[in-house]
Order: C-alpha cells, then structure tokens, then sequence
C-alpha cells in the first residue's frame, strides 16, 4: 500500500486513474486540485481532497507529508512555473518519485508528416512551454518518469506500446485510458522507468493526423 498524491485530479486521465487505482489497489489516494468543490470523492475512507495551486511550493509540500509517490496531471501556460514549484516542493519534503504528463514533441521527436501537422496544430508557443517544463524535471534529482502521450482519445481501450527519449515518435493517437493504464503500473512499480522520458502511442496508428481529425 502507497500514499500516492496526484496533482491535477480533476484532469481527465486523472480521473481514470484514480478511478484505477481504487478498483485495483490498496494504495491512499491525496487529491490535489484548484476548486476542490468540482471532484466528487468515491471512497472517503481512502481519499483525501485537497484545494490548492500547483505554482504554490508551500500548498505543495503541504500536500507531501506521508507520501511515497507523485503523479502530476498538471497543464497550462503556466505548466513551467508549476514544474519548479513540484520539484523545490518534492525537493524541500524529501519525497523522490514523481509521474509527470508531459505531451509529444518537445524534443522534436516526432517524424515526417504528422510531425509537421503536430508542430502546426500545438504552435504558439505550447510546445516549448512544455519542453521547458519536462528541463527543469530532467534537470531535478528526482526519479522521474516522464509521460508523452499522442494526442488523445476517449475510445474504451488499454493498446499502447512505448519510445523512448531519443527514438522517434510512433503512431498518432492513444486512448485516455491508455494512459492511465502506464500511470498506475508505474505507480505499482515505482522502481520502473526511473529517469525515463516516454512517448506512448497506439500501434498501428501511424499516419498524417489522428484518425479522429
């Protein structure tokens, strides 16, 4: 059993993970969102909520206190500032393990044409955003895990295979659920993929664009 804190709960593929997590496991589950009022919890006894801003290293490591396991869902314009505030808050704790969703092609991994429409599509400036965000966790002495999905669907199916930093981009979709999948075997065991940047894809979605585009 683990004490896992997931950042950005109300985020969709959070959701499913949480949802996972309780199905599946025993582990405690701290909540941690911006307007708690908006997450309904499903099981009180093993789930903690918890209103708070991510750019808030104090609010963070508030949040840290017993737990052996972050899984950030964060997003935004602002995803930079949140990701040093996790680090200095994990740092500042002594809490190691961090789970982060980062998105496809921040080391312009991601070949041919579908490339070319990814970089079209995620222009002005939401790329580097993130890219620089994904620095300063590879720059961190955590044991990070770094997530890159293909663009998301909501299909109800578990398919996924995995890059790594420095390969490129395979396919151009994956499910939400998919993702939530890797999160909670991470989550499980914590030991794998330790300093890895991961692209995750469906096989055989290979293309121009994402089939539902």
């Amino acid at each position: 059993m683990a004490n896992v804190l997931i950042l950005g709960a109300h985020g969709h593929i959070a959701q499913l993970a949480e949802k996972q997590l309780l199905r599946e496991t025993d582990h405690h589950l701290t909540l941690f969102l911006r307007n708690a009022k908006r997450l309904t919890v499903s099981d009180p006894t093993r789930e903690t909520v918890i209103d708070g801003d991510a750019t808030n290293q104090k609010e963070v490591a508030a949040a840290l206190t017993g737990v052996d396991v972050v899984y950030a869902n964060l997003g935004g314009k602002n995803i930079e500032a949140q990701a040093k505030s996790v680090v200095a808050a994990m740092d500042q704790v002594g809490v190691k393990r961090l789970i982060w969703i980062s998105t496809l092609g921040i080391y312009d991994e991601v070949p041919g044409a579908f490339g070319q429409w990814n970089h079209q599509m995620l222009d002005g400036g939401y790329l580097e955003t993130y890219a620089a965000a994904a620095k300063v966790i590879e720059h961190s002495d955590l044991a990070y895990t770094i997530i890159r999905p293909a663009w998301l669907s909501d299909k109800a199916v578990v398919s996924y295979e995995t890059t790594e930093k420095g390969q490129p981009f395979k396919g151009t979709e994956v499910s939400r659920r998919s993702i939530a999948d890797l999160v909670v075997k991470l989550i499980n065991h914590p030991s794998e993929a330790v300093s890895h940047s991961l692209g995750v894809n469906q096989p055989n979605t290979d293309g121009a664009k994402p089939s539902f585009y």
